[in-house]
Parts: C-alpha cells; sequence; structure tokens
C-alpha cells in the first residue's frame, strides 16, 4: 500500500483540507479500492502529499462524514460504502432548507411517482393489492365526498406504492421526504381549492380509481391515470416555474 502512495503528488497551498480531499478521492479510484479495503495512515498520506498531519485528518473526517470511511479496531482506516440517504437525512429539515429547494424536492416526488409505474406491475403481489384495496377502503369509509385531500390517508396509499416498487433506495427517500411533502403540501392545499379545480380529463382520479387501474390495466394506463391524479400538484409547480 504505501508503494502506491509514491506516484501520489503534493498539493499547492490554498484551501488545502478541500485538496486533500479531492486527493484522497483520487487515490481511492485510481487504486481501486473497494469497501472493507484497508486505506494508508494518515502519517502516510500526509508526508506523500507534504501536507500537515492535521490536514490529512480534517479530509478524513470529511470523508467520514459522508460516511465514506471509518476506523476499524486492529485494522485502522477502511473504504466503506456510504448510505447515501443517510446523509441526506441529516439536512433534511424544512426549516433549513430554501423555499425554491423545497420546492425542487416536491416536484421530484412527482417525478418518482410518475416513474414507478412498471415496477408496480412487475412486483405486485395478491397481498400487495388486498393491502392496498384495506388502505383505499378505510379511506372511503371517511369519506366526505369532497377532493381535498388528507395528509395522512396521501401517505397511507402513496406510500404503500412506494413499498410495492420493492426498491428499498426508493421506500428510503419516500421516508426522506416526508418533512419536505408534509410542508410543501400544506402549504400548496391550503391555497388550492382543489374542489373548484378543473381537471383536463373533466373528473378526479381517486384512489380507488388508481387501485383498479392497476388491477386491470397496463404501466402506461396507470402512468396516466397518477398522471392526473397529481394533476393539481403538477399545475402548481407549473405556475410558479413560469412566475
Amino acid at each position: 500500500m504505501t508503494k502506491q502512495l509514491k506516484n501520489m503528488k503534493p498539493v499547492d497551498t490554498g484551501s488545502l483540507v478541500d485538496k486533500v480531499e479531492v486527493r484522497l478521492l483520487a487515490f481511492f479510484k485510481e487504486n481501486n479500492l473497494k469497501p472493507g479495503d484497508a486505506i494508508p495512515k494518515e502519517l502516510d498520506f500526509a508526508e506523500s502529499l507534504g501536507v500537515s498531519r492535521t490536514v490529512v485528518r480534517e479530509a478524513l473526517l470529511r470523508l467520514r462524514t459522508l460516511g465514506l470511511v471509518e476506523s476499524k479496531k486492529h485494522r485502522g482506516m477502511i473504504l466503506k460504502q456510504p448510505d447515501i440517504i443517510n446523509n441526506f437525512e441529516r439536512i433534511m429539515d424544512p426549516t433549513l432548507l430554501g423555499e425554491d429547494t423545497l420546492k425542487q424536492l416536491f416536484e421530484l416526488r412527482l417525478i418518482l411517482e410518475m416513474g414507478m409505474a412498471d415496477f408496480l406491475f412487475e412486483n405486485r403481489t395478491q397481498k400487495d393489492m388486498d393491502e392496498l384495496e384495506e388502505i383505499v377502503a378505510a379511506e372511503e369509509a371517511t369519506d366526505t365526498g369532497k377532493i381535498r385531500f388528507t395528509l395522512d390517508k396521501e401517505i397511507a396509499f402513496h406510500g404503500k406504492l412506494y413499498q410495492m416498487s420493492n426498491n428499498s433506495t426508493l421506500q428510503k427517500f419516500q421516508n426522506l421526504l416526508l418533512p419536505v411533502f408534509d410542508y410543501v403540501y400544506l402549504k400548496e392545499t391550503k391555497n388550492t381549492d382543489l374542489d373548484g379545480y378543473h381537471f383536463s380529463g373533466g373528473k378526479f382520479i381517486s384512489h380507488r380509481m388508481l387501485f383498479e387501474n392497476l388491477k386491470v390495466g397496463t404501466p402506461e394506463t396507470f402512468r396516466n391515470a397518477m398522471r392526473r391524479h397529481l394533476e393539481p400538484h403538477f399545475d402548481h409547480a407549473f405556475k410558479s416555474n413560469s412566475k
């Protein structure tokens, strides 16, 4: 491992920690290191790069914060497979994010739900369909006849769809976006008269209709139905973009 360090060139001065961080990432890539592989010691890196050990330590600390490296007893520092969702989760607080970021994250949710149709049809099971129908039935039992979405019912139905996609990263991302979804969704629906909204297809596509489409339709018909179901949100997003 120390022989490999001979190929590393010293960095110039100015923003040393940033440059060392970039150089470390390049070293991992150039040497084809994989999660679980040991990496050189701080002192070895410092000598090869011509910087202080303190600079290397701070650069490694950044990488540790990102989940790229970790310390192992009796092994020292090793490369680690980062948990991307966990890294996002640390900053996913609506009160800390700007309005533009919140809006784009909400739009990302719309994009994800439009793109999951094929996976739903491929991975659906009878058990999933039974559970989804129970969610719809419970929603209909308290139906007021109005279109206005109830947040807990939206989360229950759409959350089940994410689970049915059988993609664990997508499920984690949906959970990650919930605080942002709550924040933007409540703000949006508060200022939108959904019962007076003119749907392009002439009527609102309910969760029941989406469920029935998932039973007998195709990925394409489901995508179209989901687009109409989410139409007020798309419309609100597009109007905001044009301002």
